[in-house]
């Protein structure tokens, strides 16, 4: 059980540091318009006006955490592996939630964030286990 613990805590912080690289990646193709950002309104203000390219690359940056993240916590986890990425997926989407309510998103990009970590990690975590058996 303790391992699988740390499985999905290992598996979100690659989710995280994915995120970051992404988002890294991201404000180069998509620079930040000038600006202050002193208060949440500023921030709110970027985000709807905001190209669809830089939405689509944040979204693609949550759905590749979310498969990477699955990945790393079924194959470091022995028991529980597809417990283990589905879990690294439920927290993503736990902080796309977290996101959404604090910073308004288009209503699509909300949605496939909801909607596209679980499965990705599933498939993150499905990998694992047609290699582990294939190893057999």
């Amino acid at each position: 059980m303790i391992r699988t613990m740390f499985s999905v805590m290992l598996g979100m912080v690659v989710a995280l540091m994915m995120m970051l690289g992404l988002e890294f990646v991201g404000t180069w193709m998509f620079p930040m318009p000038a600006g202050q950002l002193n208060n949440e309104a500023d921030l709110a203000a970027i985000v709807a006006s905001a190209p669809t390219g830089k939405l689509v690359w944040v979204l693609a940056g949550w759905l590749v955490a979310a498969f990477c993240g699955g990945w790393v916590a079924a194959r470091l986890s022995r028991v529980h592996r597809m417990g283990a990425a589905i879990a690294v997926g439920v927290l993503i989407v736990l902080g796309v939630i977290a996101n959404a309510w604090m910073l308004p998103h288009p209503m699509w990009m909300t949605l496939l964030g909801v909607i596209g970590p679980v499965p990705l990690a599933w498939c993150g975590g499905r990998l694992v286990l047609r290699r582990a058996a294939a190893m057999r």
